[in-house]
């Protein structure tokens, strides 16, 4: 197979090559077109017309030796015989074709003659013919018009048959409910009745068939009340009815009227399942108020954490009453439109039915039907939607929804332009963003509930206030406590994100709405679900704050103290962990302004920072309770001569130690000053470290009190000023820093406030010197301590009628016995 088409190829190619020469030869283009080329006039040109060949075998001769000769010989034989043996195929190959010519022309030639004995036939046989057609017109020229004149009375012969069978026609018709034939028939003769109702005979035959249509008419209304029967009998009545001239509009306010009756009791159907509407509950009202302060929140509060079922069952679940709204009334609701829409508005628009214009006006009724009956229902589904209080279980509502708005579908499919669809998405939207609200107080009270617990924990036997200042015996309470707080809150957090989370699953159907895409995942979960539950935390700590110190307040210092760390922790971490978690799970897109994580970070900081203020100034107050009361019991004035330190002075030690205890469970050391090698040795002088008492004795007796508050103001004008109730850092050292300022100012006041006899004196300087003994390791700057407590003894000295100060070495003694 391949030799033969290798064979074929190099046929053609030589027979191209051929005529490719032969063209050249005789001046031809590639379209077999002599090419338009100048004449040469040179005679020693071959291929020239002017060619002569002794001029050219003289120049040849004169030009060329003898080989050249014998060369140009050689090509013009090769030449010649080339040009022979192409002429001599040429010859052969047009050979065949001339023999293949002649051969067709002869065919044709006996072809044509046949055609022509054939054609000759065919006129003879039209000329026959011709001759017949004129012969019979000739014979029944006469009788045309008569003929015409009987056809056409033969054809009004039958109408008026027909006519005054017409009557009979039409209550066999009827008896044999062949309603539409009946229809047309009276259709027929209608207008001629109508034309002639003034001969009496036509006035009788129109009168009869009146009575017979009105009597059909009857039965097509009777049967469309029924509504029965099937959809294309229905179909066929209300087009024969409208045949009739049946008002269209009646015929629409008829077949709504009947199919609204049967779908009203599918809503009250629905009703009967939903239980009476029930007095709102304090639930809500509890859980909103107990945001606004600090004790643990009531009971009806506690039900609507994810831990309580709702207050009561309904007869179905939401998922059984949405499947029956949608199997029942809107499965009704489509079949009833599909069947208006076939009768009134699509099949109006075809045959004799078309120049009424009735789709319009079918088209408007049907859409007021349809928004009356979804506006019950939507009522209905949203009475239904507010019984679901209890968070339990997401999934459930989740699915009814879904559904509920997958049915709707079917609506917008046979309703282009109906507002139903919109209308159930905006009821799906609220009904999500009702159950985020119901998320965010939820949670709301488990915080609540879980900071009681811990309230409770602290208040555990396991957990013993030492000596009211709130510190906590067991070394690791407060930091079990705060982890199992911080991960039941953070537990709970992922929890609710989860059961929200279905809102936005690929399988619900509204989740691809531009809303549940972003809106929702923005500003409903994020913002005021996660964001606002993260400020309900700031917001309810620092109303802590706001409770009383005076003799300790209602909130356990622990408490304060654990919660600032909460909201320290929740600042450096878990803020920013929780946004990220939901930015990730909800895919957020912030199309609108959405709180920076930096600003929610900010509060969590200002309420920490408050609440460990509020810590440092109630324990110091704790205290200073204990030394106010301490100096306004005692008679300075006749006390007896010091032996020891007072009791009151190592409460306040061992406070102060267990403070620095509970301190350093949650937070860090914190830095100080470097203390000197003899920070408990600092002796206090009843004039002040800055004075010698040998040279100053005489001034503080009462002959020159003046000169001893100049020396005094002189001496405060070079000391650095110290802030009491300045905001401390988040370290153990600054915390119990400012206890000890508070407790020690509290005790310089109430000494000013005293006036004190000589053993008074030393009282006070033996109990200033036990608390420098043990306070410097607490403080941040040793020196802080050593002015308070040198201003202490300075001031009682100003207070004391008989300052007579106890040897440094007694005290001393005094205070390592005590």
């Amino acid at each position: 197979m391949d030799m033969e088409v290798e064979t074929a190829e190099a046929g053609a190619s030589r027979k191209r090559r051929v005529h490719g020469m032969l063209k050249m030869y005789y001046g031809m283009n590639e379209e077999g077109k002599t090419a338009d080329q100048p004449e040469s006039m040179d005679p020693c040109d071959i291929n020239g017309p002017h060619f002569d060949p002794d001029v050219y075998l003289n120049k040849l001769r004169r030009e060329c030796s003898l080989s050249e000769l014998m060369d140009q010989e050689s090509c013009m034989v090769k030449q010649i015989r080339s040009l022979d043996s192409d002429m001599q195929t040429l010859v052969y190959e047009n050979y065949n074709k001339f023999i293949s010519a002649t051969d067709t022309i002869r065919k044709m030639k006996n072809d044509f003659k046949k055609m022509e004995d054939e054609m000759d036939c065919l006129s003879t046989n039209m000329a026959a013919i011709t001759e017949f057609s004129a012969s019979i017109s000739g014979t029944l020229q006469d009788q045309h018009t008569q003929i015409t004149k009987l056809s056409g009375v033969h054809t009004l012969l039958r109408k008026l048959q027909f006519l005054f069978e017409l009557p009979a026609r039409l209550n066999k018709c009827v008896e044999l409910q062949a309603y539409g034939q009946a229809v047309s028939s009276h259709r027929r003769a209608r207008c001629v009745l109508q034309q002639y109702s003034h001969l009496p005979s036509f006035k009788g035959i129109q009168d009869d068939c009146h009575l017979i249509m009105e009597k059909l008419a009857q039965e097509l209304r009777q049967r469309f009340r029924d509504g029965g029967s099937s959809a294309k009998d229905l179909s066929e009545c209300v087009e024969l009815l409208l045949q009739l001239d049946e008002p269209a509009e009646e015929l629409c306010d008829k077949f709504l009227n009947h199919a609204g009756a049967r779908l009203h009791l599918d809503l009250t159907g629905l009703e009967a399942e939903i239980r009476p509407s029930a007095p709102p509950s304090s639930s809500s009202s509890s859980s909103s108020s107990s945001s606004s302060r600090p004790p643990p929140p009531s009971p009806s509060a506690a039900d609507a954490s994810p831990k309580s079922p709702p207050p009561s069952a309904a007869k179905t679940d939401i998922l059984e009453f949405m499947d029956r709204g949608c199997n029942e009334f809107v499965s009704s609701l489509c079949l009833v439109v599909t069947s208006y829409q076939e009768l009134f508005v699509t099949h109006a628009q075809t045959g004799e039915l078309a120049s009424k214009n009735i789709p319009q006006m079918a088209s408007g009724k049907l859409q007021g039907f349809v928004d009356d009956l979804a506006a019950r229902y939507f009522s209905i589904v949203e009475r239904r939607i507010q019984e679901e209080r209890g968070v339990g279980d997401n999934s459930l509502l989740v699915r009814a929804l879904d559904r509920f708005h997958r049915r709707l579908q079917a609506v917008s499919k046979l309703l282009p332009g109906s507002q139903v669809p919109a209308r159930g998405t905006e009821i799906v939207i609220r009904a999500a963003t009702e159950r985020v609200r119901q998320y965010l107080q939820a949670l709301q009270s488990f915080y609540l509930d879980t900071l009681t617990d811990v309230r409770q924990a602290l208040a555990a036997p396991r957990l013993s206030v030492a000596g009211g200042a709130g510190g906590l015996t067991a070394s690791g309470g407060l930091p079990d406590l705060l982890s199992s707080l911080s991960a039941s809150i953070l537990n709970q957090i992922k929890s609710v994100l989860a059961s929200v989370h279905l809102f936005t699953a690929k399988d619900i159907t509204f989740s691809n709405k531009p809303y549940f895409k972003g809106e929702f995942c923005s500003q409903a979960v994020r913002e005021n679900l996660v964001v606002s539950f993260v400020r309900f935390i700031c917001q309810s700590s620092r109303q802590f704050c706001e409770s009383s110190g005076d003799k300790g307040g209602s909130t356990p210092p622990a408490l304060l103290l654990l919660l600032s760390r909460l909201c320290l922790d929740y600042e450096t971490s878990t803020i920013s962990y929780i946004l990220t978690l939901t930015d990730e799970q909800f895919l957020v897109q912030h199309h609108s302004p959405v709180t920076p994580v930096t600003v929610l970070c900010a509060e969590a900081r200002e309420a920490a920072q408050k609440l460990l203020n509020h810590y440092v100034k109630v324990q110091g107050l704790i205290i200073s309770q204990m030394l106010r009361k301490s100096v306004e019991t005692r008679d300075w004035v006749n006390t007896i001569e010091p032996r020891n330190v007072r009791a009151v002075m190592k409460r306040v030690v061992e406070d102060t130690t267990s403070i620095d205890v509970q301190v350093g469970l949650l937070y860090e050391e914190g830095v100080r000053k470097a203390h000197s090698s003899d920070s408990s040795k600092r002796t206090f002088s009843v004039y002040s470290s800055s004075r010698q008492q040998p040279r100053y004795a005489a001034s503080y007796t009462p002959s020159a009190p003046m000169d001893t508050n100049l020396l005094s103001n002189i001496h405060k004008l070079f000391s650095e000023r110290i802030d009491i109730f300045s905001s401390v850092e988040f370290n153990k050292v600054s915390v119990m820093t400012g206890i000890i300022k508070i407790s020690l100012k509290t005790f310089l006041e109430c000494v000013r406030l005293r006036t004190f006899g000589r053993y008074g004196l030393q009282q006070i300087q033996v109990d200033c010197h036990y608390l420098q003994m043990y306070l410097w390791r607490f403080v941040s700057d040793e020196n802080l301590a050593h002015f308070l407590l040198d201003e202490i003894v300075g001031s009682t000295a100003h207070r004391c009628l008989d300052p007579a100060p106890m040897e440094q070495s007694v005290i001393e003694v005094i205070c390592e016995r005590g």
